[in-house]
C-alpha cells in the first residue's frame, strides 16, 4: 500500500501542522478531504445503479420469456446490458477504487510516527519488537514516559493525540466487567458501531430505493456495525475515530448522492427527454406536412 499510504501520510503531516499539531483535527479534515475526493467515484456508482434500476422492467419480461432457462436469460440479460449501454459491473469499480485508497488512509492513520513525525521505520520497528507492541500507536504514550530506547519524547513533542480529554494512542481493550471497568476512551468505539450502522441504514435505503425486490440485506448490515465495534476495542483510539469520522461524512454524502441522483429522478428525467424528442418529431412531420 506504499503507493497510497505516503501521498496519504504526506497530507495528513501537513494538515496537522496546519492544525497546531492537533491530530484529531488533522484526521477530521483529512477524512472530509478523501472523501470528497471519491465524491465522482460515489456518484459514478449512483448512476449506475440507476441505469441498472431503469432496465428492471425490461429484465423481468425476460425472465418471463426465459422462464426457467437460466443460460437463455443470462445470455439474454448480457445482451441487453450490452444495447442499452450499461454495465454489469459498472457500480463495482468505483467500489474497488474507493476501498484501495481507504485502505491507504488507514494505514497512514495507523502510522503516525513514520507518516507525520518522520521516525525512521527501522527505529520504530526494533522498538516495537523490543517492547513487544503490534502496533505503532501504542508506542506514542511510551515515547512521552521516556520508555522507548532511540526514540526521545521531545521527537513527538509537537503533536497532540488528545480528543476532548480521550487519548487517541491508547486502546479501549473492552472487559465484560462494563461498570466497574468502564473507561472514557471506550466512547470511541460505542460511537463508531452507532455511526456505522446509521451509514448502513442509509446504504440500505439506497439499495432499496434503487431496487424494492433486492433480497433482504439487513442481517448483513447489521453484522459489519458489530464487526466495527468489536475492531474498534482492540486498535488505538485513533483508528476508531477514524471510522466514526468515516461513517458520518460518507453517510451524508451517500444520502446527498442518493437525493440528487435517485433511481426515479434519473429515470424521470429519461422519460421527458423521450417524450420532449417524440415531441419534436411529431412537430416536424406536421411541419412538413403543412408544406
Amino acid at each position: 500500500m506504499s503507493i497510497i499510504t505516503i501521498p496519504m501520510g504526506w497530507i495528513l503531516k501537513q494538515l496537522s501542522v496546519f492544525c497546531g499539531g492537533n491530530f484529531a483535527t488533522a484526521v477530521l479534515i483529512f477524512t472530509l478531504l478523501i472523501n470528497l475526493l471519491m465524491l465522482p467515484l460515489t456518484i459514478k456508482s449512483q448512476k449506475s445503479t440507476a441505469s441498472q434500476a431503469k432496465l428492471k422492467p425490461k429484465l423481468d419480461a425476460l425472465k418471463k420469456k426465459c422462464g426457467d432457462d437460466k443460460a437463455k436469460y443470462q445470455k439474454a440479460t448480457q445482451d441487453l446490458y450490452s444495447k442499452e449501454g450499461v454495465s454489469m459491473a459498472g457500480g463495482c469499480l468505483p467500489m474497488i477504487i474507493r476501498m484501495f485508497f481507504m485502505m491507504g488512509v488507514y494505514w497512514a492513520v495507523m502510522s503516525p510516527l513514520t507518516y507525520i513525525i518522520g521516525i525512521d521505520k527501522g527505529i520504530i520497528k526494533d522498538a516495537m519488537a523490543s517492547l513487544d507492541i503490534k502496533r505503532e500507536l501504542q508506542l506514542v504514550s511510551l515515547i512521552q514516559q521516556g520508555a522507548v530506547p532511540g526514540i526521545s519524547a521531545d521527537a513527538i513533542s509537537g503533536i497532540s493525540f488528545n480528543l476532548f480529554g480521550l487519548d487517541l494512542s491508547q486502546t479501549p481493550e473492552f472487559s465484560l466487567d462494563i461498570f466497574g471497568s468502564f473507561k472514557m476512551i471506550w466512547i470511541i468505539p460505542i460511537l463508531s458501531f452507532v455511526t456505522s450502522m446509521m451509514s448502513s441504514l442509509v446504504s440500505l435505503a439506497v439499495q432499496k430505493s434503487a431496487n424494492p425486490d433486492a433480497p433482504n440485506m439487513a442481517a448483513m448490515m447489521l453484522t459489519m456495525p458489530l464487526f466495527s465495534l468489536w475492531i474498534a476495542f482492540t486498535v488505538p483510539g485513533a483508528v476508531g475515530f477514524y471510522w466514526v469520522c468515516g461513517n458520518i461524512i460518507m453517510g451524508f454524502l451517500q444520502a446527498l448522492v442518493q437525493f440528487m441522483y435517485s433511481p426515479a429522478k434519473i429515470i424521470a428525467k429519461d422519460q421527458s427527454k423521450a417524450v420532449i424528442k417524440r415531441y419534436n418529431e411529431e412537430k416536424n412531420k406536421l411541419s412538413q406536412f403543412a408544406e
